[in-house]
């Protein structure tokens, strides 16, 4: 799950409209994070977001592979490079990561 440092910073800044949006390394990539809701994930300088039965058709017709076996799908390159668009998809993933019940500490 490699990924680069100036590859976080792009996505950063594309998603810095959402508000508190940060990146943690993980496994030689990184978690993407609103507050602490992981809601995407960087592997090998592709971004793939959150999805669950709410958005997971999109993905599917777009032909974006899974990151299996996590719910995270990677972002079509036609999306990344629309500004509103990452946005809106983001955002979707957002709302999924936040709706998640937390997970129990062990």
């Amino acid at each position: 799950m490699a990924a680069t440092q100036e590859f976080l910073d792009l996505v950063l800044e594309k998603l810095a409209r959402l508000g508190v949006v940060s990146g943690r390394r993980m496994f030689g990539g990184f978690g993407v994070f609103h507050e602490d809701a992981m809601f995407g994930l960087i592997s090998n300088d592709i971004l793939y977001l959150k999805a669950d039965d709410s958005n997971r058709d999109v993905y599917v017709k777009y032909g974006s592979p899974q990151y299996k076996p996590m719910p995270y799908f990677q972002v079509p390159d036609d999306v990344f490079e629309d500004a509103k668009e990452l946005l809106r998809w983001a955002k979707q993933s957002i709302d999924i990561a936040h709706a998640a019940p937390p997970k129990k500490k062990r």
